[in-house]
């Protein structure tokens, strides 16, 4: 197995406001079909899927899905815009959970819910520099 992930499914309840959420963060949605939302990412796609056919597909109750202990990340260019990502997370709807901060080890971040409770940080990290097309390693590019 290669060390890639391809697609990041959430299960959600609705959907239709889901997408509306990420819409609001200026998002754009790729064409899909048999009820998946899909947003490209930089080497992944990000998908809304029904939290119940979610669960049919994987064989298991909705109930019983629930929501890790996981965040999904997003690492910005600068500083700055973390605080200016978290100022339109809260006006699509978001929950604010940690405002933009620098962190001890020598970063800057801020922790956000989207309307149904998944969990991302945005996050400057200076020692990960992106690429060019905005890609993330660890250990940056450079």
């Amino acid at each position: 197995m290669e060390q890639r992930i391809s697609l990041i499914t959430l299960g959600v309840r609705d959907a239709a406001a889901q997408a509306a959420f990420y819409d609001a963060l200026g998002w754009t949605r790729v064409e899909t079909q048999d009820g998946v939302i899909a947003y490209d990412l930089i080497g992944q796609t990000l998908g809304l899927y029904p939290l119940d056919k979610l669960a049919e597909d994987i064989g298991v109750d909705a109930e019983n899905l629930g929501f890790g202990a996981m965040t999904l990340g997003h690492n910005v260019r600068e500083k700055e815009d973390v605080a200016r990502i978290l100022a339109r997370v809260d006006a699509a709807g978001g929950k604010i959970l940690k405002p933009a901060a620098d962190v001890f080890w020598g970063g800057h971040h801020g922790y956000f819910a989207d309307p149904e409770g998944h969990i991302w940080e945005v996050a400057h990290n200076p020692f990960s520099p992106l690429s060019d097309a905005g890609a993330f390693r660890w250990n940056g590019y450079g």
